[in-house]
């Protein structure tokens, strides 16, 4: 008897055929060229269907595992190479750093800083405008003692505001994000704020916790795959207007600055800035104009103020969960400290709160994913073939919860920091800032920062769970970076 099939049956051959057809195209490519393979990906959406977005890198580290520290990935039409743990990452970044110091083009980043700027400019405008940043930031301080006075200075201002509040469960983010953010607008604008309700300070914070949500949300990573849902994306077009608000607010403040801008005083690095657009003005080919300025300025409050706010949160929360640590911290700076102001220069009497704070660095995990980067050139890199403009992810994550690195990589454990001693010892995978040419610029300053106002809390509060709270749990808010999703925490000063 002749078999009759509906068409919705011929429908699902036809599909079930097709899929055969692409993945054996798929590897075929691969193979030929020597590319690094994967798991099987679909039409149209690739590996979509494997990946969480609000937790891609879990999904990532969870592939890894069955393909290796090195595979292809692909979503949408959007190719790329993951490489997870820390001998990968460093052998890609360290010591290759050249051949994988590129940005690949990613339709957000292109929409905020078109090119311009540091974080996602290539070639030599790239190399000018971080040359000139790293070195502007030092002449007003950064990884001197003139950055770390300020911020002891705004630590004394941070306690102060927080010896007013009542004896009730608060939440400390916006404190600590004034704190963090006076920091950095001392450095860009030559001034602090004094109040902390100041509302044009306070509104630059939130327009920066914002959009690192939006650029990091599954509705963003969507367009970035398919482009064409710009028109349908809310959080894009949410992210786009809050940019152009701040783009306004800057555009105000470099008019105020140019008004009273003198060469041989400037308050800040927009006033350098400003002055060297000045010095340039007749050379067409300069880099020194509106739109680097503007992007340079984006990237420094973002970065400046959102991954050191989003560490002192984590710090203080793992106070909170592991009390027997917070002790331990209460202790040494008793110890070593007493009632004087803590400087930057006793995290090397004070191992374990050195210890503790590393450790906060890694487990809070604040960039899992990294930032893309892209080849340079044609490099052959561990047996594999990657043509120039592959689009790389070296996934910091993998990095920093590396088994073979951290005795107990899944847990919140100071000792990953000490030697049988009980000395600091630095851990080669320690790399929450990345590595290579693409190193964040802001280490030296990030980690100065939270070393003084995280000791300078803990040596004038305690803290605590809010009564009733017996599972207090700390959870990662989804977004580019990874604070702590925001609570209240009950703060008690210590006699």
């Amino acid at each position: 008897m002749d078999l009759v099939y509906s068409p919705s049956v011929w429908l699902l051959l036809a599909a079930v055929v097709f899929i055969i057809l692409y993945t054996l195209k798929v590897w075929t490519q691969s193979s030929a060229r020597n590319f690094p393979s994967g798991p099987l990906s679909l039409p149209v959406i690739g590996h979509l269907h494997l990946i969480n977005l609000s937790r891609p890198s879990k999904a990532l580290i969870k592939i890894s595992k069955r393909h290796g520290n090195i595979f292809r990935i692909q979503l949408g039409s959007v190719e790329m190479v993951v490489l997870t743990g820390y001998e990968t990452v460093k052998e890609a970044l360290v010591d290759n750093a050249d051949a994988f110091a590129e940005r690949p083009f990613v339709p957000i980043f292109n929409d905020i800083f078109h090119g311009y700027g540091i974080p996602f400019s290539n070639g030599e405008n790239w190399r000018e405008m971080r040359r000139f940043t790293i070195s502007t930031l030092r002449d007003f301080g950064m990884g001197k003692r003139t950055i770390e006075d300020k911020t002891t200075e705004e630590s004394g201002f941070l306690i102060k505001e927080l010896e007013l509040l009542k004896d009730e469960p608060v939440d400390l983010s916006p404190y600590i994000s004034v704190a963090v953010g006076n920091i950095l607008s001392s450095i860009v604008l030559g001034r602090r704020f004094d109040d902390y309700q100041n509302p044009t300070l306070l509104r630059v914070l939130q327009l920066t916790y914002e959009n690192l949500r939006y650029v990091g949300s599954p509705s963003v990573l969507l367009y970035n795959v398919f482009p064409i849902l710009r028109f349908f994306s809310g959080d894009r077009n949410r992210l786009m207007k809050n940019v152009d608000e701040l783009h306004s607010f800057l555009r105000e403040t470099f008019l105020k600055h140019l008004r009273v801008l003198e060469q041989d005083d400037q308050r800040g690095f927009i006033d350098a800035y400003l002055v060297k657009q000045i010095e340039e003005k007749e050379n067409p080919k300069s880099y020194f104009h509106e739109k680097n300025l503007l992007s340079v300025l984006v990237t420094l409050f973002s970065a400046g103020t959102d991954t050191t706010i989003a560490s002192l949160r984590w710090a203080l929360s793992f106070m909170v969960k592991n009390p027997h640590i917070q002790k331990r911290v209460h202790e040494e700076i008793d110890r070593v400290i007493g009632s004087s102001q803590p400087q930057f220069h006793h995290r090397k009497s004070m191992p374990y709160t050195n210890a503790v704070i590393h450790e906060t660095h890694r487990v809070a995990n604040v960039v899992p994913m990294n930032l893309p980067h892209a080849t340079g050139r044609d490099i052959n890199f561990k047996g594999y073939h990657l043509p120039k403009g592959t689009y790389v992810v070296p996934l910091l994550e993998s990095v920093l919860f590396d088994k073979t690195q951290f005795e107990r990589a899944e847990e919140f454990y100071p000792e990953h920091f000490l030697d049988s001693e009980g000395k600091f010892v630095m851990q080669p995978a320690f790399l929450p800032f990345s590595a290579g040419k693409r190193v964040c610029i802001g280490e030296t300053l990030a980690k100065m920062e939270v070393f003084i106002f995280f000791t300078s809390l803990m040596q004038k509060f305690s803290f605590h769970a809010p009564p009733g709270n017996l599972n207090f749990e700390v959870k990662p808010a989804v977004g580019l970076t990874s604070p702590p999703l925001p609570q209240k925490l009950c703060i008690v000063r210590r006699s």
